[in-house]
């Protein structure tokens, strides 16, 4: 290959700003600049068009370079599946802090399965997905992004999305995709909770709490791409960071596969951080230090390569390295036999009704039940005369951040409608807003955000819900967020983050207003990330957090409400009181130990935390052998029962905590957990294994292993559960 058919390999297309979009025809003129040498990969370029013209788009793409470049290699074509293909009329599966809230890894796999072949079909072979950011600040707007504040979790969910993008090998199927881990690395905890802000923390913070999840998806899942992250760590941003990128990630963690920018990650080195001169000195650090791939086309970066190779800035075996791994991915994906899809297949597999059967499961495994003051629900049908439906987000379908136009959608007041049919009546008032515009998936794309309304124009609104409640034998209040409000904060320009978890507006007044009228009171939850609504939580009677839902959203719901599914989904992240008890995971270490003047620490709701309409017996922990060598494993076995009348899931949580240690250990960390479903009456043995993987530790000279002392052993349906065995590892 020439230098510049190399460089055009490490160099993206972006489909939608390059002049290729929408791609049907080429001309000389338009195409040539851009794919003469040819196109490592091309992004965006089915993002905007239904499945079938997408997939003749992809193949267009895919003929030119084949038939008309001298290479005639094919493209890697590049799209976001975050929860759902991002593509027009594809499946929108829950968001995926919603998805981590199900704690159940064979149902992320099994989404995820579903999202690789909606965009194989099409002509898509490479998702920027999935985010496994471990999120400490929900400040963040990109928390919903995120499987939460746990990295234990986090991996377990990444692990399982990794091996659904991908498949388990060996190789990557036709109806599979390349999986790309992001963001590497620490950029959940952001300064001040705002995007982009640097991820100071220590060698031994990173190591135990950060990476975790990404070496899960490198050792484990063989994840085939990671991408940088747009931060920085101990004044080196991850662009342009060789310690991070080569020596972890390849020479410590034997990653193999592409490492990629993200948006305007390169131009940032200059643009941002200023650790670089120009655009030209940008692309040569991050090249040097690792990147294999630009993703954006359009700030003079990795184009410039070749003259720099020209000049001895870079070396050609640099680029023949970086080359060579593109290579090995499309043949990986087998790009050379086939780049072509078949148009009407797309059109078929594209949310077929398999996979919004699966969008409603995975909605009904994602919502948690976190209050339900005596025994409110589930619903009685049967005695319901007329339901108040109520409160912004009641009446739109609200999917989350990176989201393309979803071929469908059902609202909570559609749900509702759709389940009591003609057994009930349904009134319905929007009660307040949450912005001035009412806002759906597209307010995420866009850079103004709307405010909340002024409190005059909302005092009749909550008066109108007020009045439809009253006489009524329920309301069910839906509040929360929308895309306008949480979402990737990616300029000044486009703002995401905030600096208060409370409910906008005028929402947790319109709760108290309704509650105050005695009607029974349920609300629901829609959002992107743990809000402080103490009040809200205090005046209803029932709680159920959904997150977001996805597609299918109404249905689910109303399914939970009316006790046709039994929630038994547990929170992935805490919810504190207020900002001000930030930072609020779980996992703090022991000298995190004070309340604040006036106020207890405890958070509003904690990290593992979900009711259920049935009650679970946990018997005591059986741990054999209860002494291990440092290198020995221990079995822990525990007895669930269903102690109620309904079928129910429960996920049995493990954590543990050493005693005495060299250094100082968190007061528990999950370790293992488990999802399932028990009849009433039905009883059920749960295993977990205990061994270097999970005790294991860094010590003061930063060695990983496991240390002699006592391990305390805590299992239960939560974090806050006590102590109720001990494991000793001895010398």
């Amino acid at each position: 290959m020439a230098l510049e058919e190399k460089i055009a390999q490490i160099h993206s297309v972006v489909g939608n700003t390059s002049g290729l979009y929408p791609i049907r025809v080429f001309s000389d003129e338009v195409a040539e600049p851009v794919l003469g040498n040819g196109a490592g990969w091309v992004w965006r370029v089915t993002t905007y068009l239904d499945a079938e013209a997408a997939a003749k788009s992809a193949n267009t793409l895919q003929r030119k370079l084949k038939n008309e470049t001298r290479s005639g290699i094919p493209a890697l074509v590049v799209e976001e599946g975050l929860h759902g293909l991002m593509a027009k009329g594809a499946t929108s599966f829950p968001q995926a802090i919603a998805l981590a809230s199900s704690w159940d890894p064979e149902l992320l796999e099994r989404v995820f399965t579903a999202v690789a072949l909606e965009a194989r079909a099409r002509g898509a072979n490479w998702l920027l997905t999935p985010v496994l950011d471990v999120a400490r600040d929900p400040r963040w707007g990109r928390t919903e992004e995120t499987y939460g504040e746990d990295p234990y979790l986090v991996s377990r969910m990444g692990v399982a999305a990794i091996f659904g993008l991908q498949g388990r090998g060996p190789g990557i199927g036709k109806d599979h995709v390349l999986a790309t881990a992001k963001h590497f690395a620490a950029h959940g905890q952001p300064e001040g909770g705002t995007n982009r802000g640097p991820g100071n923390y220590s060698e031994r913070i990173l190591r135990e709490q950060f990476f975790p999840p990404f070496e899960a998806a490198v050792r484990e899942a063989h994840v085939g791409a990671v991408m940088a992250s747009y931060n920085e760590i101990d004044g080196v941003p991850s662009h342009a960071n060789r310690k991070l990128l080569q020596g972890l990630l390849r020479d410590e963690w034997g990653f193999t596969g592409l490492i990629c920018a993200d948006d305007n990650g390169v131009a940032q080195l200059e643009t941002l951080h200023h650790v670089a001169a120009d655009p030209v000195d940008a692309a040569r650090q991050a090249f040097q230090a690792g990147v294999d791939l630009e993703l954006s086309d359009d700030h003079g970066t990795f184009g410039s390569l070749a003259e720099q190779v020209s000049s001895g800035a870079v070396s050609p075996q640099r680029i023949d390295e970086a080359v060579t791994r593109i290579l090995k991915a499309k043949q990986a994906l087998g790009l050379f036999a086939q780049p072509l899809v078949d148009p009407a297949r797309a059109k078929a597999v594209t949310n077929a009704p398999e996979h919004r059967r699966l969008a409603l499961e995975a909605a009904r495994k994602s919502i948690v039940l976190l209050k339900n003051a005596g025994g409110l629900l589930p619903l009685n049908l049967g005695k319901i005369r007329t339901v108040a439906v109520l409160g912004p987000n009641a009446a739109a379908v609200h999917v989350g951040g990176y989201s393309y136009a979803p071929a469908e959608g059902v609202s909570v007041l559609e749900g509702i409608r759709r389940k009591v049919g003609g057994q009930a009546a349904v009134r319905y008032a929007e009660g307040c807003r949450i912005t001035d515009a009412v806002q759906g998936w597209e307010a995420w794309w866009t850079d103004e955000a709307s405010k909340p309304p002024v409190a005059t124009e909302e005092t009749a609104r909550i008066a109108e819900a007020v009045e439809q409640a009253r006489g009524a034998d329920v309301a069910v209040i839906v509040i929360g967020e929308n895309e306008g409000v949480c979402r990737e904060a990616w300029s000044q320009q486009h703002l995401g983050d905030r600096d208060s978890l409370a409910l906008l507006g005028r929402q947790e007044e319109l709760v108290k207003a309704v509650a105050a009228t005695g009607v029974p009171t349920v609300v629901i939850l829609i959002n992107g990330r743990p809000l402080a609504a103490g009040g809200m939580v205090e005046a209803a009677a029932g709680v159920l957090e959904g997150f977001y839902l996805g597609q299918e959203t109404g249905t689910a719901v109303a399914d939970v409400l009316f006790g046709d599914f039994n929630p038994g989904g547990k929170l992935p992240i805490t919810f504190p009181k207020n900002v001000g008890q930030l930072p609020a995971y779980y996992y703090h270490k022991p000298s995190v130990d004070r309340d604040y003047l006036y106020s207890p620490r405890e958070p509003l709701f904690p990290f593992g935390f979900g009711l259920s309409y049935t009650t679970f017996e946990f018997g005591l922990p059986r741990i054999s052998p209860a002494q291990i060598p440092r290198d020995g494993t221990a079995t822990v076995t525990v007895e669930i029962r269903n102690s109620g009348d309904r079928i129910g899931d429960e996920v049995v949580q493990l954590y543990v905590h050493q005693r005495v240690a060299s250094v100082t250990r968190p007061v528990r960390q999950l370790r293992g957990f488990r999802r399932i479903t028990l009849a009433p009456g039905e009883r059920r043995e749960v295993q977990f294994q205990l061994g270097r993987a999970e005790l294991a530790f860094y010590n003061r000279a930063m060695a990983l292993g496991m240390e002699p002392g006592f391990v305390d052993i805590h299992l239960g349906n939560g974090s806050g559960i006590e102590r109720q065995a001990v494991l000793e590892v001895v010398q």
